[in-house]
């Protein structure tokens, strides 16, 4: 064997090529959690002078329940998640029964649902008022028990049938790129099932499991409208609470910061589960599980829950949201503006795929960073991606708005641009804040991905004189497309459900879908608001259709 004087290698670390990368990399992560932290920033920077008679009355009153009331809210949905998801993904992935091709496609169909529609639907129709308790007292009387529908447990079972797909998606794809190979090699040394799931599977998972959690916690962290249908008070409605009702955006800058604080924690907590351990398959085509035909009563239990989530999450609300479409269409009312529809239809899917081509870019260059350069700043950068995601979403528009007025201002004064001419009713504004909102969810699923790349391929290229770049294209990009492409279908469907930012942001005239149903059902419209909810839905299922075809085209 050949050795390689220390000298000769720090001669080869020292070409300007290594230079560059050295310091590129860091850098490049650098300024894309500047582009994300700077309008967070520019509010929450109030908090170094905080209006102390307001946090006292807050914590005199409400602010120990929402704290609480948000906690609960967290663990429930993140471990309902997990289970359910993480359960699916490996129940589609690893068995054959009745319908599972079927379902390992539709299964993911809920994450095309806004928690708000679930949420309505599921009071409407299951609330006190609704016809099913109205069926349940003419039964068994008006005294008779019926879960209480308007509770946090309502609103832990709705957010985990919309966001469970979250984990399902990174978990499948985990599964489809590396894991179920690795778990059928050691099933074929002699593992158990349960061995092999627990010693092999699992710490393959981890990464994909840890990064969808964190997405659905932060997810749940940000809502408050589908907690409001509920009467569960968190510390983000707190925030809306003090912005609508007082109009003191300083003091809603203040305790937006707690958000932040509690995002924080979720994304150390995902770190921890995660671990420092790296997992990967030590070269070729990943090959999945094998699968394994179910018979009898297991096969038609197994297809029986599987049905039952999609009816509970996703085919029972549609059918509502159908049957009150098809009464507004052919009743004397009808949906007001269907002549705009093709073009709410149209705003909707170009900002929800350039906000995908932008986030999952971004999410490339930033979960690169780590692999081709050693610097401390990149960890910390790469966490602050993610803040974006756990701040309401007003709290960004706004925010964008203040960041994007000083580029005006400093364009006008080297005179290179019009006054608003970035900043004032412009799409680039609205790219800017949803990007800053969805990155999070786009880099954990990129990154879930590269995790499962093995170092040594990586270093191996670099050896052979590759640059980063083309390490990318060649490896990474082949190695982790499922991730990649499951990171573009979730920033493309959050960003076609998104309403506050688009609704605060957008240019005159240029409404979306969400838009469309929010100004319906602001005025109690709920009916006619149900089909450009439903065309919201549709335009969703689109790309998550292509990522379940992708991963049904790989697994078999």
């Amino acid at each position: 064997m050949v050795s390689v004087a220390p000298e000769a290698t720090e001669r080869v670390t020292l070409r300007p090529t290594a230079r560059l990368s050295r310091w590129g990399w860091p850098l490049a992560a650098i300024l894309v959690a500047g582009i994300v932290v700077v309008p967070v920033a520019l509010l929450s920077v109030s908090i170094l002078d905080p209006n102390l008679e307001v946090w006292r009355q807050q914590w005199e009153t409400r602010l120990p329940g929402q704290l609480l009331q948000t906690f609960v809210l967290l663990v429930g949905v993140g471990t309902g998640s997990l289970v359910l998801g993480s359960g699916l993904a490996w129940l589609v992935s690893a068995y054959r029964f009745p319908g599972s091709r079927l379902f390992g496609w539709l299964l993911i169909a809920p994450l095309a649902m806004p928690g708000y529609v679930l949420g309505f639907v599921t009071l409407s129709v299951i609330g006190f008022t609704g016809p099913i308790q109205g069926w349940w007292r003419d039964v068994f009387g008006q005294e008779a028990w019926f879960p209480e529908v308007r509770s946090i447990g309502g609103a832990i079972v709705v957010f985990t049938l919309v966001l469970y797909p979250y984990v399902f998606l990174l978990a499948r794809a985990a599964l489809a790129d590396q894991a179920g190979a690795a778990f059928e090699v050691a099933r074929s040394l002699g593992a158990s099932p349960m061995e092999a799931a627990v010693r092999v599977a699992l710490p393959l998972l981890r990464p994909a499991l840890a990064g969808g959690v964190a997405v659905v916690m932060m997810e749940t962290l940000t809502d408050f409208a589908t907690v409001q249908y509920f009467g569960v008070d968190t510390v983000s409605v707190g925030v809306f609470r003090i912005w609508t009702g007082a109009f003191d955006r300083e003091t809603a800058a203040e305790f937006a910061t707690l958000v932040l604080v509690v995002a924080l924690a979720i994304l150390a907590a995902e770190r921890l589960l995660r671990g420092r351990a790296r997992f990967g398959q030590a070269a070729g085509e990943a090959s999945g599980l094998a699968i394994q035909p179910l018979s009898g009563a297991r096969a038609w239990l197994a297809s029986g829950v599987c049905a039952a989530v999609l009816l509970a999450a996703f085919g029972a609300p549609v059918v509502q949201l159908l049957a009150w479409a098809v009464a507004e269409l052919t009743g004397p009312r009808g949906t007001p503006q269907m002549g705009r529809f093709f073009e709410f239809l149209g705003n909707s899917a170009l900002l929800a795929g350039v906000t995908a081509l932008v986030a999952v870019t971004l999410a490339v260059v930033v979960a690169n960073a780590s692999r081709f350069s050693q610097s401390r700043v990149i960890a910390p950068a790469a966490r602050l991606t993610a803040v974006g995601y756990a701040v309401p979403g007003p709290v960004i528009a706004i925010g964008v708005v203040v960041a994007l007025v000083t580029v005006d201002r400093v364009l006008g004064i080297i005179g290179l641009g019009l006054p608003g001419a970035v900043a004032t009713g412009s799409f680039l504004g609205l790219v800017y804040a949803y990007s800053v909102r969805f990155l999070a969810p786009g880099l954990q699923a990129v990154d879930a991905g590269l995790a499962q790349v093995p170092e040594e391929i990586t270093a191996s290229a670099r050896s052979l004189g590759r640059r980063p770049v083309s390490v990318i294209r060649r490896i990474h990009v082949p190695l982790g497309r499922t991730s990649m492409l499951t990171a573009a279908v979730l920033v493309a469907v959050d960003a076609l459900k998104e309403l506050p930012i688009v609704f605060l942001l957008r240019p005159l005239g240029y409404d979306t879908l969400s838009v469309w149903t929010y100004n319906l059902a602001s005025e109690s419209r709920f009916e006619q608001a149900a089909l450009p909810a439903i065309a919201i839905i549709v335009v969703a299922i689109i790309p998550v259709g292509v990522l379940s075809r992708r991963l049904a085209g790989e697994r078999h």
